[in-house]
């Protein structure tokens, strides 16, 4: 379905963003939120796109079943709730903290060998109840824990070292790299630090989608998909329990998603079709809406989108508003807007 050959890499510059989203308020368009979107279609061309799919930029975590691929590859051979564990920005929930620590028991390492940054847990309720309880931030409840456990269990199965495991030059952000440029087809433009601490490769949005897809259609029992089975059956240990990645999951038969922040998210179903965005300022109001309305262009049907269609405006506490995707793509939107 798609050639293994890589290309170079894409250009790095200022991405020609579009008009994605509308705000709309009591029939007006108040604001814009501007971006870029790709939808794939089965046999892995460009069905729609618009803005800037070719130029560089940072996936942040939606790279991460990338990353997880890549050490399945490398001899990681967790399953089920911990691989999903893996490629997970977790909420901090107790379930996430506990397989956390499962993967170090797992690797004879405890949370001291963690080299991601401290942090509070992503979810606000589980964060506020940290702070009531006077709990302090730790590597653990970061959201990117359980990859950097795996991380250190892939590099205690292969003997690699483990102090400088998020160094660029380690074996395994090299063997990562490898990996990141096989499956979005083309060579990284730029290497940098995201924000846990882990090297961050830039790749281009078309190139994102490719690879959701080819971790989504792959043959049963391989590492691709392995870790698109995992995430698809745990979504919840993938980011948390009331995240809008693991509800759409739950929404859309076969369906993989991750988000990342600055406004990322891939989705790729398992015939190949695939979708991502990226919302130029980073708002989580309009990446939902778009990702869903990318979906439905995809071929999903709507209605099990309903619910992603974007939150509504408040006026006095009543709907006034939404946010809605730009006609040109979501010619039929999910949602009537005040």
């Amino acid at each position: 379905m798609y050639s293994s050959s890589v290309a170079g890499p894409p250009l790095i510059r200022e991405p020609l963003h579009a008009p994605l989203a509308h705000l709309i308020r009591g029939g007006v368009v108040e604001g814009i939120h501007y971006g870029s979107v790709v939808v794939l279609g089965a046999d892995g061309q460009v069905q729609l796109q618009l803005g800037d799919i070719e130029a560089a930029f940072y996936p942040r975590s939606a790279l991460k079943p990338v990353q997880a691929v890549a050490m399945v590859r490398a001899g990681l051979p967790l399953d089920g709730d911990l691989l999903s564990l893996t490629a997970a920005s977790h909420s901090g929930e107790e379930r996430h903290l506990a397989g956390t620590r499962r993967i170090l028991e797992l690797a004879g390492l405890t949370e001291d060998h963690l080299r991601n940054v401290t942090d509070m847990p992503f979810d606000p309720v589980v964060r506020d109840e940290w702070i009531r309880t006077g709990r302090l931030p730790s590597r653990l409840a970061q959201n990117c824990s359980g990859k950097h456990a795996a991380m250190l269990y892939t590099c205690r199965l292969n003997g690699w070292p483990l102090e400088d495991y998020l160094d660029p030059r380690h074996p395994l952000q090299q063997a990562i790299a490898e990996i990141v440029e096989d499956l979005t087809g083309q060579r990284i433009a730029q290497t940098t630090v995201d924000g846990c601490g882990a090297p961050l490769f830039s790749v281009s949005l078309h190139g994102l989608a490719r690879a959701a897809a080819r971790i989504t259609s792959a043959v049963h029992g391989t590492p691709e998909a392995r870790v698109a089975d995992a995430m698809r059956e745990h979504a919840e240990m993938a980011s948390g329990s009331g995240r809008d990645v693991a509800a759409l999951m739950r929404a859309v038969p076969g369906l993989l998603t991750k988000d990342g922040f600055e406004g990322v998210q891939v989705a790729a179903l398992p015939d190949g079709r695939a979708v991502a965005v990226k919302i130029a300022d980073g708002a989580n109001r309009a990446r939902v809406p778009v990702a869903a309305a990318g979906l439905a262009r995809a071929g999903v049907d709507p209605a099990l989108l309903a619910e992603f269609a974007g939150e509504a405006l408040l006026g006095g506490g009543q709907p006034v508003g939404c946010v809605r995707p730009v006609r040109a793509l979501d010619p039929v939107p999910l949602t009537a807007c005040a």
